[in-house]
């Protein structure tokens, strides 16, 4: 496990996660090996319940503050309620995949 990993699941514990996932798709993007910059994290949680998916994303924002300014560059953000989980059959969406950043530009 990666240290922005391990802080990122740690700050989200405050949300009292069902389903709590965390992955580093650094490697997916034109970054330097063992980079910490991109990461996908799928969270359910009933903090969630009655409310907006935009009040979900600034819930967790908020938690990764730190985190955001200091370190990580992209943050995909996958938020259910515990029912909304259930319904997607316990799966998130796939990450796509990177079209940008040739390090040329």
């Amino acid at each position: 496990m990666t240290d922005m990993k391990n802080r990122i699941e740690s700050r989200l514990q405050s949300l009292q996660p069902q389903f709590l996932e965390v992955f580093n798709e650094s490697h997916r993007h034109n970054v330097p090996a063992g980079s910490e910059s991109h990461f996908k994290v799928t969270v359910v949680s009933a903090a969630f319940d009655d409310k907006p998916l935009v009040a979900r994303h600034r819930l967790v924002n908020a938690t990764l503050t730190d985190e955001i300014i200091r370190s990580i560059h992209a943050l995909a953000l996958h938020t259910f309620t515990p029912a909304e989980w259930q319904e997607r059959h316990d799966a998130a969406r796939t990450s796509p995949p990177c079209l940008g950043g040739s390090a040329a530009e």
